[in-house]
């Protein structure tokens, strides 16, 4: 960017300059890896494209023998050795993380629009960015200290009456923790614990949560986890307690449910009578 805006720079040498003009002295793409070869080093195109290859898998035995090549090419041309391998090293260290051109110009456009977003919509782009990544621990705490400690951000804690299966922007320095994140729970139970929420409100306490969840879908296996996950913390943030009387709980919802199914059936009986 310095030299785009007039900062001196020089060539490596006087041949790289048609090569490398383009970019201000920098290889940038593997072309310009192709095209140093063939002015440099006196390689056909095809043989410039091995070398690239060649470079790219980093394999000793056969970089030792190109770097001959390349340097007899090179002699040929008035490059004396020290120089030619100078350039060889360079070609070298570019080659082993560069693109070619069509490639790197699409990654450059991706790479300008994520960073736009995570400026000016920080709080939006990382709950996407994380949510993309809800079964990678490992990547999720990578993603969690960088809205922490670079950008500001607050990441609410999970909640079975505010969170949704991804990780939701609450405002502009807000995140909502995911239910989906927590291991153990699958989004189908998320979907259900959703659906009831905003159907009849907020969960009131334990009973009430296993009272209007599908058990095939939100099983004890579920509810345990979201309680270590600290899912419930708002509404009895006494975990011991609360994991102690998930299977009470359970079964009190199942015996409501049975009975519940007993009286409609006799009303029915009473109804066709």
């Amino acid at each position: 960017i310095h030299r785009m805006h007039g900062e001196r720079f020089e060539y490596l040498h006087p041949l790289l300059e048609p090569v490398l003009a383009p970019t201000y002295g920098i290889m940038v793409y593997q072309e310009q890896v192709m095209q140093a070869a063939q002015v440099c080093g006196g390689y056909s195109l095809g043989g410039a494209d091995l070398l690239r290859r060649a470079m790219g898998k980093k394999k000793v035995e056969e970089m030792v023998a190109q770097r001959a090549m390349f340097v007899k090419g090179a002699a040929e041309k008035n490059i004396d050795e020290a120089k030619a391998n100078e350039i060889f090293d360079y070609m070298e260290k570019f080659a082993g993380y560069g693109f070619n051109k069509s490639h790197a110009a699409a990654y450059a456009l991706v790479a300008y629009h994520t960073a736009w977003l995570k400026a000016h919509h920080c709080s939006s782009y990382m709950a996407a960015t994380m949510s993309t990544e809800l079964n990678d621990t490992d990547q999720l705490k990578v993603f969690y200290d960088d809205c922490i400690d670079n950008n500001g951000l607050t990441i609410l804690p999970p909640d079975v009456n505010a969170s949704f299966y991804r990780f939701v922007p609450v405002s502009r320095k807000e995140i909502r923790y995911a239910l989906g994140a927590i291991k153990g729970v699958g989004e189908s139970a998320v979907e259900m614990i959703v659906a009831q929420r905003e159907k009849d409100g907020p969960f009131k306490d334990l009973y009430d949560f296993c009272r209007r969840t599908d058990k095939k879908e939100v099983n004890r296996r579920v509810i345990e986890a979201l309680i270590r996950g600290g899912a419930f913390d708002s509404i009895d943030d006494h975990r011991a307690r609360l994991l102690a009387n998930v299977e009470q709980a359970m079964s009190l919802a199942e015996t409501e449910a049975a009975n519940a199914n007993q009286f409609s059936l006799f009303d029915e009986s009473e109804e066709r009578r």
